[in-house]
């Protein structure tokens, strides 16, 4: 027999450090998108300013922190102290569309089968600068182009029943970066379904610069990714890691290189320009969809900034690999 939606008890666990006017707007949006057996349970993560009294003001449940800890040990003190059955976790920098939490709860009422769901990001982030746009609009076509039957997870806008979260342990504390992601491995690995829900939506507020990017993408996503990678001997075909993408990025990796050719006559730079024009191509899907979503110049402005991506990514990746084989090296010598 099928429950009714009502019956489902939710806790939406929002962490949150120092960002009181993004909060405030992530609230609104989830009591405007909450039912009546949900709870809103804000973790002020050790913040210093007024984030935990906007969130007290807006009254929801506040836990705090007393030094900051990280996402990953704020999300496990909410769902610590959470009475729902679904420990439904929002970024405090996201919007979630209006009956997120409904929909998410009718998943998990008609779908026994599923451990757990995530959304994206929509097509409208709040920032309008060509880096933040960029930024998003690749996040919500990758999840757009992912497989419903996800390998990973995505605590921004995304799901969890309690007694899976609970058997696997939570977020591990250890993991300052793709914590999320680390999650979903774990679960999969103690074989719980996720779901990448395409219709399940949240606007990022957070404002990008070119800076703010390359350090993220670096020392937030793939220096800790690739450590993942290494540590599990587990890289799916999915979202940011299709072969198509992983092809990309060793193309651009050869192209610095390759570049060199140049002093033996220019006919050598035919050699990387063609692996510039391959690479384009193998993503053009993405950059048609920037076409059609901001226009023909933002698509353009958008291809050395996807290239440029590739190549740090791919270079992050790389020295992390070459760094896990020298200390096993060391470890052989001294053993």
């Amino acid at each position: 027999m099928v429950k009714s939606v009502d019956s489902i008890h939710v806790s939406i666990v929002v962490p949150v450090y120092n960002n009181p006017r993004d909060l405030r707007e992530c609230l609104l949006g989830l009591l405007e998108s909450s039912c009546a057996s949900s709870e809103i349970i804000v973790v002020d993560d050790g913040s210093t300013d007024e984030t935990a009294s906007v969130a007290k003001e807006m009254g929801v449940r506040v836990l705090r922190l007393e030094k900051n800890s990280g996402p990953s040990a704020a999300r496990n003190y909410g769902a610590r102290h959470a009475r729902g059955d679904i420990l439904f976790f929002v970024d405090a920098d996201v919007v979630v569309m209006r009956g997120a939490v409904s929909r998410v709860v009718k998943i998990f009422n008609e779908r026994p089968e599923i451990g757990a769901v995530f959304g994206s990001y929509d097509l409208e982030p709040r920032v309008k600068t060509v880096i933040s746009q960029y930024r998003n609009l690749l996040h919500h076509f990758v999840h757009q182009k992912g497989n419903p039957n996800a390998s990973t997870f995505w605590a921004g806008c995304g799901a969890v029943r309690r007694a899976a979260f609970e058997k696997i342990g939570g977020f591990d504390d250890n993991w300052l970066a793709i914590e999320d992601i680390e999650l979903g491995y774990r679960l999969r690995q103690a074989h719980h379904r996720i779901l990448l829900d395409k219709e399940l939506h949240g606007t990022h507020l957070k404002k990008w610069t070119l800076r703010s990017m390359i350090r993220t993408d670096i020392f937030s996503r793939a220096i800790p990714w690739a450590h993942l990678i290494m540590q599990s001997r587990f890289a799916p075909n999915d979202l940011n890691l299709q072969w198509g993408q992983r092809l990309s990025g060793i193309m651009v990796l050869l192209i610095l290189p390759l570049l060199g050719l140049g002093v033996f006559g220019v006919e050598w730079l035919l050699v990387p320009a063609l692996l510039c024009i391959v690479a384009v191509v193998l993503n053009r899907d993405l950059y048609i969809f920037f076409w059609r979503q901001r226009g023909f110049c933002f698509a353009v402005m958008c291809i050395p900034l996807h290239l440029l991506y590739y190549l740090y990514s791919g270079l992050s990746f790389i020295c992390v690999w070459f760094n896990c084989r020298f200390r096993r090296l060391i470890a052989i010598g001294h053993s």
